[in-house]
């Protein structure tokens, strides 16, 4: 369904970003991954994901809390590929604190990582798909775009930025072959939330399951993590004809997480 299309996945190189990235791959996308990691590492990810679904896979270590390194990056893709036909804003980070202890350092690095860059990347992104007339930009929200949490002030306020955002650029283009659209994750087993489960379990004196079944428990009626595989279908739903008239939909996959 892809095949021929060019995709940028920003926070690939594992997690949800690795997710969305194989799904797209499978449809027959060329994909370049962004992200941190030990260089052997990721070009041992990179050669697998171009074997296994037959596509080009290239690597792009820009550092997107950067204006300046986002739009170096755009140019290289476009000057090397021709166009970036799918976006994803994946990238991100989290940082946990009562809001009068949240420093403002740590405040600027979430927005800047998780808001600022997908803003940027977008900007940089729509022209080349107005000329085209067509594209696919999809944003990776939360829950937490669409409720709180106490102690994720940083994070929230990106997240419920990103679905603001995302509406924004939908009516923009809403006349066009374009379309922007939010995916809201609940919890997802990924190294960012296996952190934050191993700190519960110091925290408490709890196992690392006790705390896992605590957190799902807490906000997660399925009490089921949501899988990267799960997003990953859904962004390829979002690419496909069938979605041409989904626009600036923030779509929950929080097994009931925002139906209560």
């Amino acid at each position: 369904m892809l095949k021929g299309k060019l995709a940028l996945v920003t926070g690939s190189t594992s997690g949800i970003g690795l997710g969305i990235a194989e799904a797209l791959a499978s449809q027959g996308a060329n994909i370049v991954l962004n992200g941190f990691g030990d260089p052997a590492d990721i070009e041992r990810l990179r050669k697998t994901v171009s074997s296994q679904h037959g596509v080009n896979v290239h690597y792009e270590a820009a550092d997107l809390t950067k204006t300046e390194e986002i739009e170096a990056l755009i140019a290289r893709i476009v000057a090397s590929h021709g166009s970036v036909d799918i976006l994803v804003n994946n990238a991100g980070i989290q940082h946990v604190a009562p809001v009068e202890r949240f420093s403002a350092e740590r405040w600027d690095a979430v927005i800047a990582l998780n808001l600022s860059s997908a803003f940027h990347a977008t900007r940089c992104v729509i022209p080349g798909m107005r000329a085209r007339n067509w594209g696919r930009i999809i944003n990776i929200a939360s829950a937490h775009g669409l409720v709180a949490s106490a102690e994720k002030a940083a994070y929230v306020a990106a997240k419920h930025g990103i679905v603001g955002l995302t509406k924004v650029v939908a009516l923009e283009t809403a006349t066009t072959g374009i379309t922007c659209n939010a995916i809201c994750p609940g919890w997802v087993l990924t190294a960012l939330v296996q952190k934050q489960i191993d700190a519960r379990a110091a925290q408490g004196g709890i196992t690392v399951e006790q705390a896992k079944v605590a957190l799902l428990s807490e906000k997660q009626p399925s009490h089921e993590f949501v899988t990267t595989e799960q997003i990953g279908e859904m962004a390829v739903f979002l690419c496909s004809p069938a979605a041409n008239q989904v626009r600036g939909a923030a779509w929950a996959i929080d097994g009931g997480w925002t139906a209560q």
